[in-house]
């Protein structure tokens, strides 16, 4: 089974560090995420990858194009124009990089992938989230219930403390960042099957997770997997900051590998 990656957006509000390189090649622990996200799928046995390119793009290609020189020692002998490179890294995966264009929303850059993609079921993510999520379990999960989709869901914690507060003013309960509102939420890490191509329509302007998503839903074609482990997407400079901290105290849930 394939994997494919969202990697197109122009990452807006990670402004600080999207205005020289796309999001999903900002670093966690000096390794761009879409590189934490592919070994995640790795680590379930998922190794080949096709990534749906769009803004700066061509920085994600340079960045596999050259992974022996960012991942490895190197010698260069500028006398004869040579380079050795010593204690080589590499993966086993098999990645494909589209240009999927640079204003496509996300159900037009799926769109765009199909004939990579082929006639089979396929994983489906976005290129700036991590987490812990068993993708084989979501994977059986997903043949079991034998729907067009699936989507792992998750509980978000709300943002701010919550405060029960009485009729007079007296604060009668204080709990620092509850569980959200109780609404399960989209975390990505779809499975697929083709027929899923059926619901996206033509052009750049369509939102996979507008028309495409809630059609499956009202049809009845579409399942949830629930994760109630670690999910965290990198939207804002803190979600960086935060899940690099995990990463240098070596307290990062999604590494498995």
């Amino acid at each position: 089974m394939k994997a494919v990656i969202l990697a197109g957006g122009f990452g807006t509000r990670l402004s600080e560090s999207t205005h020289l390189i796309p999001k999903p090649m900002v670093e966690i622990g000096g390794k761009p995420i879409i590189w934490h996200i592919m070994k995640s799928y790795s680590f379930h046995g998922i190794n080949e990858f096709i990534v749906c390119c769009g803004y700066k793009g061509y920085v994600i290609k340079e960045w596999f194009a050259n992974y022996y020189l960012h991942n490895s020692d190197v010698t260069f002998d500028l006398a004869n124009n040579s380079m050795k490179v010593h204690n080589t890294e590499a993966e086993d995966w098999k990645v494909t990089l589209i240009d999927t264009g640079l204003h496509a929303m996300t159900g037009a850059r799926i769109r765009k992938v199909k004939e990579y993609i082929g006639n089979e079921p396929f994983c489906l993510t976005y290129g700036d989230g991590v987490s812990d999520v068993n993708i084989e379990e979501v994977i059986r999960f997903h043949r079991q219930h034998r729907k067009i989709l699936t989507v792992t869901s998750y509980k978000p914690q709300g943002k701010f403390g919550a405060l029960d507060i009485d009729e007079e003013g007296n604060v009668c309960n204080f709990q620092e960042k509850p569980q959200g509102d109780s609404s399960w939420i989209n975390a990505g890490y779809f499975v697929c099957e083709p027929e899923v191509f059926d619901y996206i329509g033509e052009g750049d302007d369509v939102i996979f997770e507008r028309a495409p998503l809630e059609n499956i839903a009202k049809d009845g074609k579409m399942s949830a997997y629930k994760h109630d482990g670690f999910w965290k997407p990198m939207d804002i400079l803190r979600d960086n900051i935060e899940l690099n901290e995990l990463w240098d105290k070596g307290v990062a849930p999604w590494k498995k590998w």
